[in-house]
This record gives structure tokens, sequence and C-alpha cells, in this order.
């Protein structure tokens, strides 16, 4: 079974509840282990909140209204991808291990807690600028399933 959806949303707080009550929806149709899909809608949630604060496209003097979210159900794994128009990461970022904020920190560790809960993480820029946080997760089943990958 093969399952794939595209959202552009306002870069507004509103829409991070939005995206992950929709993941946890489809996940759950398609019935998705809840620790699974928990897990997954966690880093989404935490992406999307990146989107939301540093997406706005700064070199224009204008925030940028809306980011982007992508979601791959693909035989045993699911795919996240969220797109952003904001000034991107630094060269690099995507290959050097993360590491967490000050524990008194208030933000900086979104990226650390999707990269924990996710099995595979890309965080870079994309070609357009922007950031780019896609991560994979290998699914589980619940018992009894009907629609099992194929």
């Amino acid at each position: 079974m093969s399952i794939w959806w595209s959202l552009h949303l306002r870069r507004e707080a509103a829409s991070v509840p939005l995206a992950r009550r929709l993941l946890i929806g489809t996940m759950e149709s398609a019935g998705v282990d809840p620790d699974i899909s928990y897990d997954i809608s966690v880093a989404l949630s935490e992406a999307c909140a990146n989107a939301v604060e540093h997406g706005g496209d700064t070199d224009r003097g204008k925030p940028t209204e809306a980011y982007r979210v992508t979601a791959y159900l693909d035989g045993e794994k699911c795919r996240i991808e969220v797109t952003d128009s904001g000034p991107g990461f630094p060269s690099g970022r995507g290959r050097a291990p993360l590491r967490p904020s000050h524990s008194d920190a208030e933000h900086g560790r979104g990226l650390c807690l999707i990269q924990e809960l996710a099995d595979h993480v890309h965080i870079g820029s994309s070609v357009r600028g922007g950031a780019v946080v896609s991560f994979d997760k290998i699914l589980k089943w619940r018992e009894g399933t009907p629609l099992l990958a194929t």
C-alpha cells in the first residue's frame, strides 16, 4: 500500500496541529502501530514549528506566508518532508551531528528530537533557498490490520 499527500500551510501556529492530525489520521486508517504514529507525529510537529518560526524569506524583508509538508507511506517506510522559504541552514548542517541546546534553553531542541525519533534524518537547504527537513521511520503495523503493506 502507498499513500502520499502534500499540504501547503500558512506560517501560523495553528497549522502545526492540523498537519499532525492529518498524519495521525492517515496512519491510523492505514493500521500503523500507535507508538510509531506518535513518534512520527511529534517529529512532524517539531519540523512544522521550525518552519513556522524560521521559514520566512528574510532577504526580501517580507515574511513568506506558507511552507510545505509532504508525507509518503510506502510499504514499510514513512517519509516526511517539510520545506520552507526561509534562509535555510548553514552549509554542511545535514552531515554534522546535532547537539542539543543547553537544558535551560526554551528553543533549540526540535531538530535533535527529530533525530532521536526518526530512523534517518536529512537537514539541509533547497536549491531555491529555504530549509528542508526530511526524515524516515520504519513502520510497524497493528495486529490484524487489513491494509498491510504489500
